[in-house]
């Protein structure tokens, strides 16, 4: 079954409630799988990288400004990474490290924090490289919640994914990007180039 909301609906009272539904997937979820190719994953946000996002969100729909609010929530759901109860496989697109946002000195701390939570034992954190060769063609970002439920972020609105033939494909996609994708020092060192682009820009 897929269902799908608009972002205008689900953030009609701002940031901050919709911020608390996925506070609530994350902590029932003991392992969860994310691929985002042009921005960094949310859960790994930065609150200065995470403040433009909601900025631009609030910005974009035209719904109430409650971003310190919002950003605050996000900053909360972190906590699923050092609980010890969760486990996440996430792969970002090598563009991720380079969509501008919030300028120089956001992406650089937001790099630094990247560098920092890769070796975290909750987190499997890979990087699809530019050129990397892929067996299945290029797709929106997902993310996946205990192989129960699957999500996209599209313009207008937000789209859940819980039929399980649908979720067996995103399986087999997730499996094939993260075969594609640079680990460990690898993945340490298109991050460590990112972070040298930003500190000379």
């Amino acid at each position: 079954m897929t269902h799908s909301v608009p972002w205008q609906q689900r953030l009609s009272s701002g940031t901050e409630d919709i911020q608390d539904e996925v506070i609530r997937w994350y902590q029932q979820t003991r392992h969860g799988k994310g691929y985002v190719p042009t921005m960094i994953w949310g859960t790994l946000q930065t609150e200065a990288y995470a403040t433009v996002i909601l900025r631009q969100v609030v910005d974009f729909f035209g719904v109430p400004d409650d971003v310190p609010a919002g950003v605050a929530k996000r900053m909360e759901r972190q906590q699923v990474l050092y609980d010890g109860d969760h486990h996440y496989d996430v792969i970002l697109g090598e563009q991720a490290l380079y969509t501008n946002i919030g300028g120089p000195a956001v992406m650089r701390e937001q790099m630094e924090r990247l560098l920092q939570d890769i070796a975290l034992p909750s987190l499997s954190l890979g990087v699809l490289a530019a050129t990397a060769e892929v067996s299945v063609i290029p797709m929106p970002g997902f993310d996946m919640y205990d192989n129960a439920r699957a999500d996209y972020e599209l313009v207008s609105t937000g789209v859940d994914v819980t039929e399980s033939g649908e979720l067996a494909l995103h399986e087999k996609a997730f499996s094939a990007l993260s075969s594609a994708a640079c680990y460990g020092d690898a993945a340490k060192d298109l991050i460590t180039k990112a972070l040298v682009f930003w500190s000379n820009d």
